[in-house]
């Protein structure tokens, strides 16, 4: 007996609970159990409150050895009372993975688009803001520079940009320098004054020299400027160079005047539109009146008979070759003036300088006629030795009416320039 109390009192053992004592010594003494009613018929106990449930399984656990350990089994009832959660796991303690990819893909748009700053930076500071050929207003606000990529798909046969891919350029320019400027309105670069009288803007004479054709990949600089021509007429001039070495590669001037988009006849410019464009006129020429006086006329030999003379006829625009005002665009008309050009000149030769007088505008169903009449040694035998040639141009609808005069004077590939060509 005295061997069996020793070790109970250092060990815990299943003894009866000091609730237990109580009650066995309250039955001892003749009271009434706790589950028994005054009749003698067994109670049934009340059940302690949901919280009180939830409470006394958060009771801390027993330990053996210093480590916890749970003996308690979760009934049902407990079970649908206490939210269960998933066993934590290495997989869903991994992070949002779409969240992690967004971040990684906005750092790399971001050095990306660092690289390709720092990659285009100019090797001149004043032409930082037209790195990437947007244009500028430069020079007190009288001068428009924009720059533009040779892409692969402007070059000919020789590798080369071709002379309509650098009078797109002029055009597109000019239309900038309106835009930019401030003053352009409904028209294809027309001012508001003009757009609210229905007029627009025609060309009447272009003259341009060519010093050096750019390859794929150059990068030009072109600079466009207006001055007044005579009373009713406006001037815009441009000067093309090599955006890395600065070296001409083309000088060219135009003359506009004001057309009535309804009536299509010639308008006189008004004195609200003069007030509008004049304060952008600047003297400079690209091409002197002395220059431009070298420069062959127009169209003097294409009805002598001692020249040889080629021809194309059934040209016809298709839609793609008209512009916002509905009548051909002016660069067309160089494509078709060069259709009857021999084959000979084009692939031994290019073109130095071209000088055009527009007569009449040409429309969507016209059928024209293009004329060449070439001047001096024509190199049309394969024997013989290129050589500096003269061409006279004519682009008439076949009814007989003129639409463009053109004289083109052209020099071999791979040539000295003509002398007096260089401005």
């Amino acid at each position: 007996m005295a061997g069996s109390l020793a070790p109970s009192a250092f060990l815990p053992g299943p003894g009866p609970s000091p609730a237990t004592s109580d009650r066995s010594s309250k039955n001892m003494a003749g009271e009434l159990p706790d589950n028994l009613s005054v009749c003698g018929i067994a109670a049934k106990p009340n059940p302690p409150p949901r919280a009180m449930q939830v409470k006394a399984q958060a009771q801390a656990l027993p330990k053996v050895n210093g480590t916890k350990v749970n003996h308690k089994t979760v009934s049902q009832d407990n079970e649908d009372t206490v939210p269960h959660s998933a066993p934590k796991t290495f997989y869903n303690q991994l992070p949002d993975w779409s969240i992690i990819l967004a971040a990684i893909t906005t750092i790399f748009l971001a050095a990306e688009k660092q690289w390709t700053l720092l990659d285009w930076k100019p090797k001149r500071p004043d032409m930082l803001v037209d790195t990437f050929g947007f244009g500028r207003i430069i020079q007190d606000g009288l001068v428009f520079r924009q720059n533009f990529l040779i892409r692969s798909y402007e070059i000919g046969a020789d590798r080369t940009a071709s002379i309509e891919t650098l009078m797109n350029h002029l055009q597109e320019t000019a239309l900038n320098h309106v835009k930019t400027a401030g003053l352009l309105g409904d028209g294809f670069g027309a001012t508001p004054e003009m757009s609210k009288r229905n007029m627009i803007w025609v060309v009447t004479k272009i003259q341009l020299a060519v010093e050096q054709y750019p390859s794929w990949g150059d990068m030009v600089q072109v600079d466009t400027w207006v001055a007044a021509s005579g009373k009713n007429g406006m001037r815009r001039d441009w000067h093309v160079r090599d955006y890395n070495s600065g070296q001409t590669i083309l000088r060219a001037t135009s003359v506009w005047v004001m057309m009535n988009k309804k009536t299509r006849r010639l308008s006189k410019m008004p004195e609200e539109v003069r007030a509008e464009i004049g304060p952008y006129f600047n003297g400079r020429s690209a091409i002197t009146d002395e220059q431009s006086e070298k420069l062959a006329k127009t169209g003097n030999k294409i009805d002598d008979d001692s020249t040889n003379k080629f021809i194309r006829k059934g040209l016809t625009p298709r839609w793609s070759d008209l512009d916002v005002n509905q009548h051909v665009n002016n660069v067309k008309y160089i494509g078709w003036i060069l259709e009857s050009a021999p084959i000979s000149i084009l692939e031994k030769h290019e073109l130095a300088s071209m000088t055009l007088e527009y007569r009449k505008e040409c429309g969507r169903d016209s059928v024209l006629q293009s004329l060449t009449a070439v001047t001096g040694d024509c190199a049309t035998n394969d024997d013989q030795e290129a050589v500096v040639i003269q061409c006279d141009h004519l682009l008439q609808l076949e009814s007989g009416a003129d639409i463009v005069k053109a004289h083109t004077e052209w020099r071999p590939k791979g040539g000295l320039h003509m002398e007096g060509e260089s401005f």
